[in-house]
């Protein structure tokens, strides 16, 4: 089985269960950035010894949080050393609209990953668009370049979209089988 490490930040808790969504559907790992933008201890040390890397991080302003900035900052010492060549990566992000420029910080991961000679892995999810679908929907957002969920800015984490959280854990039952694939090659 592959090792998948979901590495993440989450300011209120809702991308926090979006994570934990992506893990269930993976079966992979939960490795949380904390509120100064650090790893735990042996996070690097996960990170390296993982198969596919998924990122994590709420939109804030247009970007992933700062503490996501941080951590992709501090990933200059495994891109030194091509730690996370050729390794799975795939992202999702959360914010309190249903746009919110969350284009911007699944494009941030996906440069960061190809700055670390990874493969990236979308949704792989068609979204539904016939006036029939509901927001309970499976990629209801319709985000292919990665799993997007929204939250309205009231909502605590449980109660997010439950739509959401279906899509999440497919999107990660895809990053598992996609890195089977992959690793295997």
């Amino acid at each position: 089985m592959s090792k998948i490490v979901i590495v993440f930040h989450s300011g209120y808790g809702h991308t926090a269960k979006v994570a934990q969504a992506v893990a269930e559907g993976s079966g992979g790992t939960l490795l949380a950035i904390d509120a100064e933008g650090n790893l735990p201890e042996g996070g690097w040390e996960q990170l390296a010894a993982a198969d596919a890397i998924v990122f994590g991080s709420p939109t804030y302003m247009g970007g992933p949080s700062w503490q996501f900035k941080k951590f992709a900052d501090a990933s200059s010492k495994p891109w030194y050393g091509r730690v996370w060549k050729d390794k799975v990566a795939a992202g999702f992000t959360n914010s309190a609209t249903l746009n919110g420029d969350k284009f911007n910080t699944l494009t941030y991961m996906v440069t960061l990953s190809q700055q670390h000679g990874m493969f990236w892995v979308g949704t792989g999810i068609t979204a539904p668009n016939a006036k029939a679908n509901t927001r309970d929907d499976i990629n209801h957002l319709g985000g292919y370049t990665g799993l997007i969920t929204a939250t309205p800015s009231d909502a605590s984490a449980d109660e997010m979209v439950p739509g959401d959280i279906a899509t999440a854990k497919v999107f990660g039952k895809r990053v598992a089988e996609a890195t089977a694939k992959i690793t295997k090659a």
